[in-house]
């Protein structure tokens, strides 16, 4: 009775996001502030409702009632309970019910906290985001029903992909989607802009805190997908540069070229046309992860579905969207004024010149993916694009945007000097090529570009914190007055701070685990040892044993260094119940100078195992610096100046009125 509880709750849902649509729309293009107030009690109801149906479905996967093939096909009764709950979303049907649940969200805290906003541009949001959830409504509803059930019920279920009963997976697909679904309010901000022909900075400010919460949440999704695949998939790698990696990191690139764009806007009024294509293209990316994943021209260990009646229903949504968006935007292009002039040395140029280089990655990003489907949709021939590819294309492009980075937030506005900010960074410059210079000493092999990238990262990092420091008047004011100066610093400042100083970490843990890292393969008798990094591995014993759901076969390993025991690791291999499938679990001795990452292979005909082992340096800063933009993003969405609805004291309309 539940399920189709949630099963009605979810058409209901449907036929509200209809009304979501057509009624506020009418009601601006009206002025009638009746129908305009009706969109934000459909946008909460639609919430309210969707909701209900994901509750549901969630409640049949924690109780296995396998009368649902969606339960069936995805979770079996031995499941730990947190995988009962992540199975929810961890295939196509739960996953996009958890899609338009996002969509939906974004939708009602327009309505509840989007009080400041002009009434119809308000009703023309939510008018757009409604229509995303009618478009992506029906697509569950029709072709992929997550309520469907089975009669008669089997005992039990088929239960959900080994790989993906990880902590980490838990939690990497809500992120995923909320960032990319939060892109949908940038869009839906841009239509009605467009819709109105009317943009200023007024409307930046508006969309930029939803833009950074978008940012954020697939800046996390993205780390957690990748911090995910290195220790679980046995590889030792953090980036493969997969197609659906690629779909998930595209959106990212745009995303922080609007959020830069629209902070140009803010300030000069200028960028005007380029920030609402922007915000376009960047959902527009987001939809076309969805079908890359989802219409079966990709088989990836994250794909989702193969079906493809699904990939065409979703390449019609697309074409309505994204089609439609781009036709309204050369429709009313011309009538958009461009703005304030300024000089190519001077922040805003340096944000272009952000955009640009991002913009060209992302571009650059898309060729390496579509090529190959584009190739063998005309031709039938199969070609693979990687790292290679992507290392001679999009990494050149970066190099730059990294090198300007530090300059920016220091140049004036309209005008700055370009000659006096470099003095002003000597002391960044000296720390990057101190570093750069004791890494090219130090290490004696490895690409010669490796101590250049990682001395730019420690540039990029110290620059960050410099401009704290001057803005402060560190070293030329008395303490208590830098104290009081980097106390009333605006939030958005630190935030930015910090964001960019994750980026600086991020590009050294990179450069450092790419250049040099260390494998060695090998082949391990009990007792016997093998040395990489400094480190001593010996194979001392293997173990049987049963977890909740899977058999594991173990292996002990101690590690030594300098003759000292240093830990015990113990990579295994598993052989699930539910599907029978094996999975890879590796041994890994995490530390801020490297991991040592060890996974057990096939067993030796001669006795013994086969044995990867990998030296990580410096792979931790990855995660880190991407943990640190995350929470930059929430220390500058903090601010009262990017908070959406924060109310104007009365105060200060009255000495605007006098």
């Amino acid at each position: 009775m539940i399920i189709e509880f949630g099963h009605f709750a979810l058409v209901l849902a449907v036929l509200v996001a209809f009304l979501q649509t057509a009624v506020p729309a009418y009601g601006a293009y009206r002025t009638d502030s009746r129908f305009m107030d009706f969109g934000a009690s459909a946008a909460v109801s639609q919430f309210f409702l969707i909701a209900i149906a994901f509750v549901a479905l969630t409640h049949a996967y924690i109780v296995s009632d396998f009368s649902v093939a969606n339960v069936v096909a995805n979770s079996h009764s031995t499941k730990p309970l947190i995988y009962r709950i992540s199975g929810v979303w961890g295939n196509h049907e739960g996953s996009m019910l958890l899609w338009i649940l996002i969509v939906a969200l974004f939708g009602a805290a327009v309505a509840l906290f989007g009080s400041n906003l002009p009434a119809t541009l308000k009703a023309y949001v939510l008018s757009v985001q409604g229509a995303i959830g009618l478009a992506f409504g029906l697509f569950i509803i029709f072709t992929s029903n997550p309520f469907e059930r089975l009669d008669p019920a089997p005992f039990d279920g088929r239960g959900l992909n080994p790989i993906l009963q990880d902590p980490a997976l838990a939690f990497h697909p809500p992120f995923l989607y909320a960032g990319y679904v939060g892109f949908s309010m940038a869009f839906s901000f841009a239509i009605a802009a467009l819709i109105e022909g009317r943009t200023d900075a007024a409307w930046a400010r508006w969309v930029r805190p939803w833009t950074l919460a978008a940012w954020m949440c697939l800046t996390l999704g993205i780390a957690m997908g990748s911090w995910w695949a290195y220790y679980e998939l046995g590889w030792g790698g953090w980036w493969f540069w997969d197609p659906v990696e690629n779909a998930s990191f595209m959106p990212w690139l745009a995303g922080t070229a609007l959020l830069h764009s629209a902070l140009v806007m803010e300030k000069r009024e200028a960028l005007k046309v380029w920030t609402i294509l922007l915000a376009i293209l960047t959902f527009s990316l987001s939809l076309m992860g969805a079908f890359l994943v989802r219409s079966g021209v990709l088989t990836s260990v994250h794909a989702f579905a193969v079906d493809p009646e699904r990939g065409t229903f979703i390449l019609g949504i697309m074409f309505l969207f994204i089609g439609g968006a781009l036709v309204l935007f050369a429709l009313r292009a011309g009538e958009l004024r461009q703005g304030g002039i300024f000089s190519p040395i001077s922040r805003e140029g340096s944000l272009v010149l952000n955009n640009i280089l991002l913009t060209v990655g992302c571009a650059t990003v898309l060729v390496g993916t579509l090529y190959p489907l584009g190739l063998e949709a005309m031709t039938g021939d199969k070609i693979s694009v990687g790292a290679p590819f992507f290392n001679m294309t999009y990494v050149p492009l970066m190099l730059p945007l990294l090198f300007a980075m530090p300059f920016g937030p220091f140049l004036a506005w309209k005008r700055g000097d370009l000659l006096g900010v470099a003095q002003r960074l000597s002391v960044a410059a000296l720390v990057g090529i101190v570093v750069m210079v004791g890494i090219a000493a130090n290490v004696q092999r490895g690409p010669w570009l490796a101590p250049f990238a990682i001395g730019l990262g420690a540039f990029v990092m110290t620059g960050a914190v410099w401009e704290i420091a001057y803005r402060a008047k560190v070293g030329n004011a008395s303490l208590p007055e830098v104290w009081r100066r980097a106390r009333n610093l605006p939030r958005s400042v630190y935030g930015t701070t910090l964001a960019h100083f994750g980026v600086g970490l991020a590009v050294i843990g990179i450069a450092a685990t790419s250049a040099y890292r260390v494998e060695t393969i090998v082949a391990l008798k009990q007792g016997e040892s093998v040395e990489t990094a400094g480190y001593t591995l010996t194979f001392k014993d293997s173990t049987q044993g049963r977890g909740p759901n899977y058999k594991e076969d173990t292996v002990i390993l101690d590690v030594t260094r300098g003759g000292e025991h240093v830990t015990t690791l113990t990579p295994s291999k598993r052989l699930y119940d539910a599907p029978p499938q094996p999975t890879t679990e590796a041994g890994i001795l995490a530390s801020w100078r490297g991991d040592l990452y060890s996974v057990v292979g096939d067993a030796q005909d001669g006795g013994g195992y086969a044995f990867r082992v990998y030296f990580n340096p410096l792979v931790r800063f990855i995660w880190l610096g991407a943990l640190i933009m995350f929470i930059g993003g929430g220390i500058s969405l903090s601010d009262r100046r990017l908070r959406v609805g924060a109310p104007v004291r009365g105060r200060r309309k009255q000495v605007a009125a006098a």
